[in-house]
């Protein structure tokens, strides 16, 4: 079997980025059916690398769809469906990998199921998230754009239906190879329950990681600084908050393409982690290119020292960037903020770490920069 899902016209959702990435799962998918279908010695080596890549970009592409939904401010109606779904498949697939031993046929189960589920999830739910960014763009309200959504009919619906009849065939075979596999009620409960806490403890993890460069994500930051201001106002102990930013990334992009510019923060997120010395100290992605990081019981004195360590970091990468007026390689921007927090502690140190990181792209950019308050110093560095 060469191609498991043949693309077309139909399954093009106009949204560039949602489009690539749909192309490069098809890449993902028709190679794990060759890698199924496959009788090379080393199938099983191949086989698990295939997977892996699969469920990371899987995951990595969900974050993706599930930022844009919110940057369009999408009716929360369809966020939630539309997450639903994320999450069952992210389950389902985690499942049926682990119990294709088990099944007779597990090459047709698994090929049946993904090529089933990713035209169902483009055709559906996809095009239909294409179509209300579309009207609010054009200056609907998205819960109006919801609602007229609920009555669109597009032209791939015949397809679509039948790829819900593929897939629910591929399901009824997922199912009875299972209950053929277990032999008694116990061991299914037993196998099941594990099966699921695996899936919610990868699902728990995968919450707080942003799944591109393997850091915590914007999420997992909110909350994490929240705890630290909390515990740094009963110690009286400083916090210090850093605020990076890629200079010329988007030139960087259009440049050398986005495939490059995700293996571009990819090493900038290694380099930024390596200036951060600590285990309580966090580096988070806080949006695209730009990235944050916790220091606690850090005073202005040292997290500018941190900063600059990263700074540094990232240059001696030597990544080459052409289009940079500032350097030939690239280089990142950082702005820092140290205090005791008070009771707008959180925000504030954002606040003014963002305008430090303002003042360094003023003075040039490759730098860094503090805040314009005078801070007296406190604690340790």
């Amino acid at each position: 079997m060469d191609t498991a899902f043949v693309w077309d016209q139909h399954f093009v959702t106009d949204l560039d980025s949602v489009d690539e990435q749909h192309h490069a799962l098809v890449d993902l998918f028709n190679e794990l059916s060759r890698g199924l279908f496959s009788k090379r010695s080393d199938r099983e080596v191949v086989l698990a690398d295939t997977y892996a890549r699969l469920l990371a970009y899987t995951e990595h592409h969900f974050q993706e769809e599930e930022a844009l939904m919110q940057t369009f401010s999408v009716d929360p109606r369809h966020v939630e469906s539309h997450r639903s779904m994320h999450q069952q498949f992210v389950e389902q697939v985690i499942m049926l990998w682990a119990q294709r031993t088990t099944m007779s046929d597990p090459a047709t189960t698994l090929v049946g199921f993904l090529t089933s589920w990713l035209g169902l999830h483009i055709l559906g739910i996809d095009q239909s998230m294409a179509r209300q960014i579309k009207s609010i763009q054009d200056g609907m309200l998205p819960a109006d754009a919801y609602d007229k959504e609920r009555g669109n009919h597009d032209n791939g619906t015949q397809a679509l239906l039948k790829m819900i009849g593929k897939l629910y065939t591929a399901l009824t075979s997922q199912n009875a190879q299972l209950a053929l596999a277990n032999q008694t009620l116990e061991a299914r409960v037993a196998r099941r329950t594990k099966e699921l806490e695996e899936a919610n403890t990868r699902l728990k993890a995968l919450s707080n990681t942003d799944a591109l460069l393997g850091i915590a994500n914007r999420a997992h930051f909110n909350e994490r600084l929240e705890q630290t201001c909390a515990m740094a106002r009963r110690s009286g102990r400083p916090v210090g908050m850093v605020l990076i930013d890629v200079d010329y990334f988007k030139r960087y992009n259009d440049r050398y393409g986005h495939l490059q510019g995700d293996a571009c923060l990819q090493a900038v997120a290694k380099a930024i982690q390596s200036g951060a010395h600590r285990e309580t100290d966090l580096v988070a992605r806080y949006g695209g290119e730009e990235f944050a990081v916790i220091l606690p019981d850090t005073t202005m004195e040292g997290a500018m020292a941190v900063a600059q360590r990263m700074v540094d970091a990232v240059q001696a990468l030597e990544l080459e960037h052409e289009s940079s007026p500032i350097a030939k390689v690239v280089t990142i921007s950082a702005g820092v903020f140290s205090q005791v927090p008070t009771g707008a502690g959180a925000k504030l140190l954002v606040r003014e770490a963002d305008e430090a990181l303002y003042r360094a792209k003023s003075a040039g950019r490759n730098g860094v920069m503090g805040s314009a308050q005078q801070l007296p110093a406190h604690g340790l560095a």
